[in-house]
């Protein structure tokens, strides 16, 4: 099967934060990019927009990407949305998941390929793994309203190799080069497009010594989380003042 106009929703999982390419809008570059060149690397005619905005949660989402995506006409629709909501100190997932659900029914009435993804598993993050239930339950109500709209799925919650944080950028709260890579090929992978997108194998890393481990989280702590506690405490957000990269169909650079 091949799709002639894809559309990507969502927030900086689907708009490539940690892909780092200062020679694209917004500096990044992301796995829907990687997904699109393969796409349109034989279809002539085929265009791509990506609407996702970093720092989203799902009803911003939902409010401001929803209606220019059908607007779009797409014939293939990639969205994630709700991970910003779970990490957030009190979150009704149900009702969040039933919102969800009723913005995939309207994607789908299009008879757009749709795909969704899981939240990955945050089992290896000392500072996320409390929230594990969270995401499992959020992940299972998911899986619930792909199946009711006929939504095709990325189950990232069983990619293991997210484990190694050389899967992750320097922030530890989104995907490196090399996770965008990987996440590409798994989109592709359940659309069944042909690809020659590889992962390389990676090598065991040694502990490192807890004096440097200590290090290491300090300066993270200082750099990343610190920042990111102080927006969400001051109801601010990564995304402030930015627009979306690619707002309109357009041809793959």
């Amino acid at each position: 099967m091949s799709w002639q106009r894809y559309v990507a929703l969502g927030d900086s999982f689907t708009e490539g934060v940690g892909d780092h390419d200062p020679e694209r809008p917004n500096g990044v570059r992301g796995w829907a990019d990687r997904v699109a060149e393969v796409l349109g690397a034989h279809t002539p005619g085929f265009g791509y927009a990506n609407l996702a905005i970093r720092g989203r949660k799902l009803d911003q989402i939902l409010d401001e990407q929803v209606e220019p995506a059908l607007a779009l006409e797409p014939d293939l629709v990639t969205i994630y949305a709700g991970a910003n909501d779970i990490l957030r100190p009190s979150v009704n997932i149900d009702g969040l998941v039933e919102r969800y659900d009723a913005a995939l029914a309207r994607l789908a009435a299009t008879d757009a390929t749709l795909l969704v993804f899981t939240a990955y598993d945050p089992s290896s993050s000392a500072i996320y793994r409390p929230l594990r239930g969270r995401f499992a339950t959020y992940n299972e109500l998911v899986r619930w309203a792909a199946d009711r709209n006929g939504a095709r799925i990325v189950d990232f919650w069983r990619m293991r190799e997210y484990r190694d944080w050389r899967m992750w950028d320097s922030d530890r709260m989104h995907m490196s080069t090399l996770g965008h890579q990987r996440m590409a090929a798994a989109v592709l992978d359940v659309l069944g497009v042909t690809h020659e997108l590889t992962a390389p194998e990676l090598e065991p890393v040694l502990p490192g010594r807890p004096r440097e481990v200590w290090a290491a989280n300090a300066r993270w702590g200082r750099d990343f989380l610190g920042p990111w506690v102080h927006r969400r405490l001051t109801g601010r957000s990564s995304g402030d003042g930015l627009a979306a990269r690619r707002p309109g169909i357009a041809p793959v650079d």
